[in-house]
């Protein structure tokens, strides 16, 4: 059953796909689960495939951002979010990004986070599961060839950076473990696990203002119309006519620049000490950490939680043990604060601790999104 309200296109058949595979990710299988789980599955469902195999960083953001892509009908990505995350801004990054970001993209999991591939996984009404079926699972929607829409959100740092993300941006707890993590890829998603208890032992405090712009400004106000031909006035920050050249990247109409204080409309959180600020835009933080059960693909919502100092390490767990489950909002910790927004800032006291875009590591700067 489709959800109600989505529109979806097919791939053609015959098929076409690039794959982006980085052999590399995870604990280091995807290119044997390529050849062994999902070419015989495109085979039967008559799509070729282009295999790419990355041999060192950006490899893929430089092919998709600089080949002919008429050759093929959908890029398909097999690692980790971070492979996807060089996808897209490599697409962002081209003269003719806007028909580039029309090519069906997919998502098969071959790293050790794989939440985007968990998040589709969920969307789609199937069992919760990892590794091999989770991989099957993904790789049949490929062969159904079924596509839709999904949100990116635009972020922007204070030293002039701009990101196109599709999972989720962090810092503090959860970027910590995701970062200091890395040393046991080998592990699989065993990593994250082993990182949580690692950094629940050392676990440090982040001092900075949170600021946003609630989904619904008052209560009782219906969010802005998803249809992107309808004028959005909720909170919308009009820019000069005649500012966008042809190929020119879309504004960031919802935020004012770093420097300013963020609009009167938007909520700026009384609390400055933080074990966690999490925005998410995906139901998955990795593939047994349900974050945002309500998110959907293009929802045009960012899921912002944030973690107030003064938990406890034993509360702190609970919520990650009933994060596996979603349930973690059920426990009513005070500490723990979840609002759906439309945009976001986040300006660090000092420059301490690891941010993350799509789970790759990022400089601590003021950023907004």
């Amino acid at each position: 059953v489709l959800p109600l309200g989505d529109s979806y296109g097919v791939l053609p058949r015959p098929c076409r796909a690039l794959v982006l595979l980085n052999p590399q990710s995870g604990s280091g299988r995807a290119l044997d689960d390529f050849q062994a789980v999902v070419q015989p599955m495109l085979a039967e469902a008559d799509m070729a495939t282009t295999v790419f195999v990355t041999e060192r960083p950006h490899h893929a953001h430089e092919k998709v951002r600089d080949e002919d892509l008429s050759q093929w009908d959908t890029l398909v990505v097999m690692s980790g979010d971070g492979l996807l995350f060089e996808v897209v801004n490599g697409l962002m990054e081209r003269p003719d990004w806007k028909e580039a970001m029309k090519k069906p993209l997919c998502i098969l999991p071959g790293g050790s986070g794989n939440a985007l591939a968990a998040s589709i996984n969920y969307y789609a009404g199937y069992d919760h599961v990892a590794k091999k079926k989770l991989l099957t699972n993904c790789t049949f929607i490929l062969c159904k060839g079924l596509h839709t829409q999904m949100d990116l959100v635009s972020l922007s740092t204070a030293s002039g950076k701009r990101f196109f993300s599709f999972l989720g941006f962090g810092w503090g707890f959860i970027s910590d473990v995701d970062i200091d993590s890395e040393k046991y890829r080998w592990l699989g998603s065993a990593r994250f696990t082993l990182g949580t208890l690692q950094c629940l032992a050392k676990l440090r405090v982040y001092q900075g203002r949170l600021s946003y712009l609630p989904l619904a400004p008052e209560q009782g106000t219906p969010p802005a119309p998803r249809d992107p031909h309808v004028p959005v006035t909720n909170g919308l920050i009009p820019q000069p006519a005649g500012t966008e050249a042809p190929g020119s990247l879309p504004p960031d109409s919802l935020l004012v620049p770093l420097g300013q204080p963020v609009p009167a409309h938007w909520t700026v959180v009384p609390e400055e000490e933080f074990v966690l600020v999490y925005a998410i835009y995906q139901s998955h933080l990795g593939t047994n950490l349900l974050m945002a059960p309500a998110a959907r693909l293009h929802d045009g919502c960012i899921h912002l939680f944030y973690m107030k100092a003064g938990i406890s390490r034993v509360t702190l767990l609970k919520l990650f043990l009933a994060m596996s489950r979603g349930t973690h909002l059920d426990l009513n910790c005070p500490h723990l604060c979840y609002v759906p927004v439309r945009a976001f800032r986040l300006e660090p006291r000092v420059a301490a601790g690891i941010m993350t875009v799509d789970g790759e590591a990022l400089a601590c700067e003021p950023v907004q999104g």
